[in-house]
């Protein structure tokens, strides 16, 4: 199949997603119906509780679900052939992963803005609440840990054998870190224009826009900045400790609307690409489109299931979406009707920037083949490579450029999910301690009022985030797929119990539910059979005994979760919606 015919079947299949299973949600949910007004407003704070336009709320919310997940996912499932990994993007995205992340942006809306965990809480139990922050503030460290080591190596200086910094082969890292910056610095005066002396969006989003390519050409023409990983590692930890606690207004809400735009303009300059080369899928050099059920990649066999499903993640569903969900975006949302195209629509967007990752993975295949002494390896190399290698036509210059401007998106991808991550494992440490229908304002005294404190909060989180990202978080994250995926469908199960409880039709939550739920205990149980295995025969490290007791662990959450749910669901234990 040609890639251009690839894409577009799967943009139509995605749009009419979103016109009819979208819609026909709204109804069978009930959204836009409440009279009342949205958290956003009913709580504002100037700090989280703040409302946005839709499109500052689209930017931030899909620049924080994006990241790097959709690029990533694509790229570790290729191994099966690029026809199962799309058709899982668009089953997933259309049934599972926007269901997923639409309810839980509902659920929120109608639960004070709060976290999935309050969800939880009111309609399961509060013993199933505390079981679920625990789990995914843990996971949230994990996603701290490893966009910060993501972030700081990418700006991290080129140190040779004498622990000297090799200035002359730092240039793209030194370039990416500048841009990233100035780009921190114009997204600020950003919102201070917009929200404090209110210049009109239309006319912001343009300046805005001309600053961005501004930047870009400055970063990489001028970047004195030269410093080790570690160094870095040390500076984004101050800087998502300080974000975190910084009104969203002044920093997230502007600065991911801003970096939508890069993401819009990657996409853009991915989809004419496609069109100009429109080459065909496969072939005897390309990406195949089935290989086997069973694909040995170099660290043993991996089965199409369930692996398939827990490394294709954001591009179809992700348990961190329902976070962003549930921890940011609805603190947010101006109107209730917004949520569809936020939370529906954005998902389904990502599902576009899965396949057009499937292309470039196809492109990067074909120009592997043919120079094995520069192979595109690592997603980074094999996104930006595969799209740029679409303008080959167009000389070695022009590839070079976008391949160098692709870097410097991703990495801007990774800094926005790193800031939301920050922000919503410091919302559920606070809500952790809270007994239900409580705020942190409402504890005044006591140990409480200390660990309620969102300063506390976020040091703590950016401290184990850090540690763990400079001492090997790659050692468990193995588990993060399934962590990931067994989120999600904890996720799916908190937003059906509500809607049972509350009257409205849950039916099609159901199926998403159970299968991301049994995907998630296959993939834990091969992970614990494959590091026993490593420890019995005398090769394995801390890391494999850490994933063994961890995939243990997450294997009884799921179970006593999934046994509250069902006896929710069933009327056994049910509580007040």
């Amino acid at each position: 199949m040609n890639s251009l015919v690839l894409l577009l079947i799967c943009i139509a299949i995605l749009a009419c997603g979103y016109i009819f299973y979208g819609g026909w949600l709204c109804k069978q949910w009930g959204v836009g119906e409440s009279k009342e007004p949205t958290p956003a407003h009913a709580l504002e704070d100037g700090v989280d509780y703040v409302p946005a336009k839709a499109p500052v709320l689209m930017g931030h919310h899909f620049s924080s679900i994006a990241g790097a997940g959709p690029i990533t996912g694509p790229i570790g499932a290729a191994m099966f052939g690029w026809l199962p990994v799309t058709l899982w993007v668009l089953i997933g995205g259309i049934f599972f992963g926007g269901v997923h992340d639409f309810g839980a942006l509902f659920a929120s809306v109608r639960h004070k803005g709060q976290s999935i965990g309050e969800v939880i809480s009111a309609n399961m139990s509060r013993r199933a609440k505390r079981l679920f922050i625990i789990f995914s503030y843990l996971t949230l460290i994990l996603v701290v840990a490893a966009f910060a080591s993501i972030v700081a190596s990418t700006f991290g200086a080129v140190v040779d054998e004498s622990g000297a910094i090799d200035v002359a082969a730092s240039g793209t890292q030194a370039s990416v870190a500048m841009v990233s910056i100035l780009f921190i610095l114009i997204a600020i005066v950003f919102g201070f224009c917009v929200y404090r002396r209110n210049v009109p969006m239309s006319i912001a989003s343009v300046i805005g826009v001309i600053a961005i390519v501004v930047i870009m050409a400055v970063g990489m023409n001028f970047h004195p900045i030269y410093l080790t990983t570690k160094t870095w590692m040390i500076i984004v930890g101050i800087y998502i400790a300080i974000a975190s606690v910084t009104p969203v207004w002044i920093l997230l809400q502007p600065r991911d609307y801003l970096s939508s735009f890069l993401l819009y303009a990657m996409m853009a300059v991915a989809l004419v690409g496609i069109i100009v080369s429109h080459a065909p899928m496969g072939g005897a050099d390309g990406l195949p489109m089935v290989t086997s059920f069973a694909v040995d990649n170099g660290n043993g066999m991996q089965y199409m299931f369930p692996v398939l499903f827990t490394t294709v993640a954001c591009g179809a569903i992700s348990g961190f979406h329902s976070l962003v969900s549930s921890g940011t975006t609805s603190k947010q949302l101006d109107k209730e009707t917004d949520a569809k195209p936020i939370a529906y629509g954005g998902m389904l967007l990502e599902c576009v920037l899965a396949v057009i990752t499937v292309c470039a993975i196809n492109f990067a295949y074909k120009y592997n083949a043919a120079n094995p002494d520069t192979a595109l390896t690592g997603a980074t190399a094999i996104f930006g490579g595969g799209i740029a290698q679409m303008y080959a036509a167009f000389g070695p210059g022009v590839v070079k450029i976008l391949r160098t401007l692709l870097v410097l998106t991703y990495s801007a991808f990774c800094l926005t999910s790193l800031d939301t991550a920050t922000r919503l494992a410091r919302f559920m440490f606070q809500e952790f301690w809270l007994e239900p229908g409580q705020t942190p304002k409402d504890i005044t005294e006591g140990w409480k009022k200390v660990m309620v404190n969102p300063y506390f909060a976020t040091i703590l989180t950016v401290v184990l985030g850090v540690i763990l990202g400079m001492t090997g978080y790659g050692k468990i994250w193995g588990l993060f797929g399934a962590a990931n995926q067994l989120l999600a469908g904890i996720g799916l199960l908190a937003v059906a119990t509500w809607l049972g409880n509350a009257g409205k039709n849950n039916k099609m939550f159901l199926a998403p539910m159970a299968f991301m739920i049994v995907v998630t205990i296959c993939s834990l149980c091969l992970t614990v059979k494959n590091q026993i295995g490593l420890i019995t025969a005398g090769t394995a490290d801390w890391g494999a005994y850490a994933q063994s007791i961890l995939g243990v662990l997450l294997i009884i959450l799921a179970v006593v979760l999934v046994i509250e749910g069902i006896q929710t669901l069933t009327g056994k234990n049910k509580k007040a919606a």
